[in-house]
């Protein structure tokens, strides 16, 4: 039977932009007047990534309140087209591809029958009968897989298991029906995606490619709007460049030629060096996605999984269009919507990747993302009462977590609305919880808890939907 994903690799991946990775390294270390140390990389999603570059995890993070630049090649672009590919689209996908109009961006779910998440992606409508998939690493796989052989209790080595691993386009593909015209073909060995965020994004775009790039295709006088797209024809060579909040920042997602894109890159990363800007690697990345708007962007993998639908989670109703007849997983949804259990925004005085989240000495959810973050101001990092000095002084740190909770932290009849609703009071933010975080030995606490509390304003105001007018000048 013929298959749309790839083989599994045997050895992790290279993006199209490895090469120019260590060129930006190289370049680094000239400029900071330190020696040359190799990328920390790490295996994500099959490809071999760098976690960071010659600055630290820090520093990267902080770059996207100028201008961060991030190499996402380890994502795919699968195209769907045919007369029947938006039907085929919106029978599998929650969200409505039917009502998209061209050069339209929508984010949406691709959900498991059961309704728990497989991805989570961006689609663009780019002609009438035709769509781009953009998918997150190694959801272009269809194989299967074997894990490595492990001891077993006699000293053996073992081998008790194997698993299916199957790709987006080839799970989409088994809700075709017969007749049914649609062709499916993987973009992504054509196309290298690369991100730019931050308050100067506008200024590294239009530096790079032109005003052009920019503009709404329906009205050139104006911007482009959000979740939307432009393919633009530069030097002979088809680019798409996308406004649909990476970082729920300012800024664009740009797909480039593989041909023209490691030339495009350093021209990219260079005139961002200008603005004080960085190249981030996937430590950065994750911080930015976590710190920004009230509740942070959930991560596939962590917050998205395939052991709970996403009913509850903060980009639920833009994901899921619950008034469409059908969809995959969808009487599953139907059947999870009065779920309590609520994923919330956490700064703690340190590190909580996977403790607990107790309330008032009562469990309330576990912690399922976490990173350290120079974002968090102080006046929210006061708030901790912690006495960490590094929680405590001006230029410090705190810890930004993501955490699914059993049932809302405030109930109906307190003052404030839960975080997630949006039902707030105008002008008054919901109320901070204080928690206590513990590491946990067969779901018994252990340990000293790490201080923290829910944020339900979370760390970073979200710019990605505002008007491009603000940082058109700056």
């Amino acid at each position: 039977m013929s298959k749309i994903g790839k083989d599994l690799p045997v050895e992790p991946r290279k993006t199209a932009l490895y090469e120019a990775e260590e060129w930006y390294q190289n370049l680094l270390a000239e400029r900071l007047g330190v020696p040359y140390t190799p990328i920390q990389r790490s295996n994500f999603g099959h490809y071999n990534m760098a976690v960071h570059y010659l600055t630290s995890i820090l520093d990267e993070a902080k770059a996207v309140n100028k201008v961060a630049v991030y190499n996402i090649d380890h994502m795919a672009q699968i195209q769907f087209s045919g007369k029947d590919a938006s039907i085929l689209l919106n029978r599998v996908l929650p969200a409505n591809i039917e009502s998209m109009k061209i050069g339209q961006c929508k984010y949406t779910l691709l959900l498991n029958e059961n309704g728990t998440v497989r991805d989570d992606m961006i689609i663009m409508k780019e002609k009438e009968e035709s769509f781009i998939l953009v998918i997150n690493a190694g959801h272009d796989i269809t194989t299967t897989y074997a894990p490595p052989f492990v001891k077993g209790g006699s000293g053996d080595l073992i081998q008790d298991s194997t698993f299916d691993l199957i790709s987006d386009a080839d799970f989409i593909l088994q809700y075709k029906k017969d007749g049914e015209e649609v062709f499916v073909k993987d973009l992504s060995d054509e196309l290298v995606k690369v991100d730019v965020q931050g308050m100067y994004s506008y200024k590294v775009i239009n530096d790079v490619f032109g005003k052009d790039c920019v503009k709404n295709r329906n009205n050139p006088d104006k911007n482009m709007g959000f979740f939307s797209f432009n393919d633009v024809a530069i030097d002979g060579e088809t680019y798409y460049f996308s406004r649909t909040g990476y970082t729920n920042r300012w800024g664009w997602e740009i797909y480039m030629p593989v041909k023209q894109a490691e030339d495009k890159f350093k021209q990219i990363v260079l005139k961002a060096l200008e603005y004080d800007g960085l190249l981030v690697g996937l430590g950065g990345r994750d911080e930015n996605r976590m710190s920004a708007g009230d509740i942070g962007l959930p991560l596939m993998g962590a917050e998205y999984w395939d052991k709970d639908t996403p009913t509850n989670a903060p980009l639920f109703e833009a994901a899921v269009d619950m008034s469409k007849d059908t969809f995959v997983g969808k009487q599953a949804l139907i059947d999870d919507l009065n779920n309590a259990q609520t994923m919330v925004l956490i700064i703690a005085e340190g590190n909580i990747k996977d403790n607990g989240v107790y309330i008032d000495g009562k469990r309330a959810g576990k912690v399922t993302s976490c990173i350290m973050s120079p974002n968090v101001s102080l006046e929210k990092r006061l708030h901790i009462g912690s006495t960490r000095k590094n929680v405590n002084e001006e230029d410090g740190t705190a810890a930004i977590a993501l955490a699914w909770l059993n049932y809302p932290p405030l109930s109906k009849g307190e003052h404030n609305t839960p975080p997630f609703s949006k039902e707030r009071l105008g002008g008054i933010i919901p109320t901070r919880i204080h928690v206590e975080l513990f590491r946990e030995k067969d779901g018994i606490p252990t340990g000293k808890p790490v201080l923290g509390y829910i944020s339900p304003d979370g760390v970073n105001p979200a710019t990605a939907a505002k008007p491009l007018k603000t940082i058109e000048n700056l």
